[in-house]
C-alpha cells in the first residue's frame, strides 16, 4: 500500500508543476530577461516584449493543462490500489512519460505564437497589439 501513495504522489507531481508554475509564469513573469529562469528559447529572449509575451502565453497554457491532466492522472491510479508494486510501479513510469511529454511538446504552441506575433528581429508584426504580463 505505501508504494501505491508514494507512486500517486509522485505522478501528481508533474501536474501539479504545471500548475504551479504556468501561475506563475502567467501572473508573475520575471521582470528581467535571465539565464536562469523563465520561458528561455531563443525567441523570447530577443527582447522584453517576446520575453513577457512567451511567459503570458505558455504559462496560461501549462495551468490550463495542469488542471487537465490532474483528473485522468487521479482517476487512472484509483483501480490500481492494492495491485502488486510492479504493476504500480509500470503504471506510474508510463504516467510520468505521458505527463513530461505533454509538458515538452506544450512548448511548440508558445513557439509558434511567438513566430506568429513576432518578426525574427523581436519587433511585433503589423496589427499585433501588446500584451501585459500577469
Amino acid at each position: 500500500m505505501w508504494f501505491w501513495w508514494f507512486m500517486f504522489v509522485c505522478n501528481m507531481v508533474c501536474s501539479l508543476a504545471m500548475i504551479i508554475g504556468g501561475w506563475f509564469m502567467w501572473k508573475h513573469c520575471p521582470k528581467r530577461i535571465n539565464p536562469l529562469c523563465g520561458y528561455r528559447s531563443r525567441r523570447s529572449r530577443l527582447n522584453q516584449d517576446t520575453w513577457r509575451f512567451a511567459h503570458e502565453n505558455c504559462g496560461k497554457r501549462w495551468w490550463k493543462i495542469g488542471w487537465i491532466m490532474l483528473i485522468p492522472t487521479i482517476l487512472v491510479q484509483i483501480p490500481f490500489y492494492g495491485a502488486d508494486d510492479d504493476t504500480i510501479g509500470m503504471l506510474g513510469m508510463i504516467l510520468c512519460i505521458v505527463e513530461c511529454t505533454i509538458l515538452l511538446v506544450s512548448i511548440i504552441p508558445t513557439e509558434m505564437a511567438l513566430k506568429k506575433n513576432f518578426n525574427d528581429d523581436g519587433s511585433r508584426k503589423e496589427g499585433n497589439e501588446p500584451q501585459e504580463c500577469g
